[in-house]
């Protein structure tokens, strides 16, 4: 595709606004306070719209489409348990990270466990972002291979390069303000695209609702052998249910809010305590934004059945993958200038989350590895200089991650992504859990616990890849598998820890650090 000079003009002034924004931050950034967690001077507002940007991500601007379209509205189950985790959160978790001024959601965990348990934290969640960061960023590849021509291995280079250039360049500064315009683009973007097809369809919205209903792409389905199947809502382990997806998602926000430093670092960012509780609040903004792209996809679905391609039809019988739907929408059906602002958003998406991936992942290695463990003492512009090589590294696995899922063969990357965050995760909810919620501290237990949850992960790793006798095969569906580690590891560190009561060494002082003690002094 050509793009008109139009287009051109608006991309060229995006991405530039992006990169000029990452030089004028990194101006200010003379200390890692300043680069992690920006002087912890943003008001609710602005960090509760960074954190939208952050989740939304092009996970929501081309998979959330690509699943509505090609299936239907069963993975977006799981986000309407958000704002109960959100309520929750902010008056039961934030006080264990606000009132003691925190950089790192892991030093939490070497105050009640001990320093090798916040390694474990830091090095999982630097394990997990990899992953996540790696995804979002093949899906921004699909976007730069639709618009330029340019093949996915070159396009995988051009989005990853560009995103680390102002990320590395203006940290937390830039992350926070970059997440803000790009939230605001995405969102317009959406309702332009809806917009338009609502008004090619001869029948409008009501051909819209009419064409999905007929085609139960409205439901909360599974996609089996070719054909959408409603999920029952009872109790399952062995396939998605309603209720059990609605249960992912509760123990999912959770974790999100009480566990992820791409959170814990925002509110690490704002003024005070209801700075941080007004950015949570914003925050679920998210739900109407995801249920509203779900929607998109469904309406994608409606617009290729009344104006049929040759290449939509390939993406519903998987010869080509689904979340190329929304960019080959964008390159063939919208009018110039406004392609520009579309594929404007769609960048927009991927580096709203890519940029923060990259530097929680700094912040988590120079704070809770490198600082902590491996160059004590060094003057602070050491560990800044440091930090800026860590978001170089990180960007560069990034890239590598990308060019693998050029090749993977999946039915949607929302579905690969819940299965392999699973993976990737599980146990994690659980530790903390059982720091929050239990008095009991013994490091032993923990580490008991956290070697069943890795066993247990990389059983079902090996068994669900065929590795293993028949009769070790997974007796759950994957989605289940970080769900389970973290019940596991918590079942496990309790039973432990009370076995281990009785060698009789003392426990340490646990004021401030369970919800039981947190008013204590």
């Amino acid at each position: 595709m050509t793009l008109s000079g139009l287009d051109i003009t608006i991309l060229f002034i995006y991405l530039s606004g992006m990169v000029a924004m990452g030089i004028f931050f990194s101006g200010r950034n003379k200390s890692t306070e300043q680069y992690f967690v920006g002087g912890r001077s943003y008001n609710g507002w602005i960090v509760g719209l960074s954190m939208v940007g952050t989740s939304i991500s092009s996970i929501t601007f081309l998979a959330y489409p690509a699943d509505g379209f090609k299936t239907a509205w069963l993975r977006y189950l799981p986000n309407l348990m958000m704002p109960l985790a959100v309520v929750f959160a902010a008056y039961f978790f934030l006080p264990f990270f606000k009132k003691t001024n925190i950089t790192s959601a892991y030093e939490y965990l070497e105050t009640r466990f001990g320093p090798s348990v916040r390694i474990y934290g830091a090095v999982t969640f630097i394990v997990a972002q990899l992953l996540r960061i790696s995804i979002i960023l093949y899906l921004l590849s699909l976007l730069i291979h639709e618009i330029t021509g340019l093949n996915e291995l070159w396009s995988v280079f051009a989005g990853g390069a560009f995103v680390a250039v102002y990320t590395v360049l203006g940290g937390i500064d830039a992350v926070i303000w970059t997440d803000v315009i790009q939230t605001v683009i995405l969102m317009f973007g959406g309702v332009i695209c809806i917009s338009i097809i609502i008004n090619q369809l001869p029948g409008g919205l009501t051909q819209l609702f009419e064409v999905a209903l007929a085609n139960n792409k409205l439901s909360f389905s599974e996609l089996e052998n070719g054909r959408l199947q409603k999920v029952p809502w009872g109790f399952s382990l062995t396939n998605k249910t309603g209720l059990m997806m609605l249960v992912l998602g509760l123990s999912h926000w959770l974790q999100e809010y009480g566990t992820n430093q791409n959170v814990i670092q925002r509110y690490a960012a704002t003024k005070n305590m209801a700075e941080a509780r007004k950015a949570m609040l914003v925050s679920m903004l998210n739900v109407p934004i995801w249920a509203f792209y779900m929607f998109l996809g469904t309406a994608l679905f409606v617009f290729f059945q009344v104006f049929p391609t040759t290449e939509a039809t390939e993406m519903l019988d998987g010869t080509r993958k689904a979340e190329q739907v929304l960019p080959f929408f964008i390159i063939h059906h919208l009018p110039s200038g406004v392609t520009g602002l579309i594929i404007s958003a769609a960048l927009a998406a991927a580096m709203s989350s890519l940029d923060s991936s990259i530097n929680a992942i700094s912040t988590v290695g120079i704070h809770d590895i490198y600082r902590r463990h491996l160059a004590k003492g060094r003057e602070d512009k050491h560990y800044l200089n440091m930090a800026r090589a860590i978001a170089t590294a990180a960007s560069l696995i990034m890239v590598g991650g990308a060019v693998v899922l050029i090749e993977a063969k999946t039915k949607t990357l929302q579905d690969t992504y819940t299965i392999l965050l699973g993976f990737a995760a599980a146990g994690i909810f659980g530790l903390y859990m059982f720091g929050f919620f239990t008095t009991l501290k013994n490091t032993l237990a923990v580490w008991l616990a956290l070697g069943a949850t890795f066993s247990f992960s990389l059983w079902v790793v090996l068994a669900s890849g065929g590795l293993l006798p028949q009769w070790m095969a997974v007796p759950f569906d994957l989605y289940y598998t970080s769900f389970l580690g973290h019940l596991g590891m918590f079942a496990v560190a309790v039973t432990a820890s009370l076995l281990l009561i009785s060698r009789g060494k003392a426990e340490k002082n646990l004021a401030g650090l369970t919800v039981w003690t947190q008013t204590k002094k």
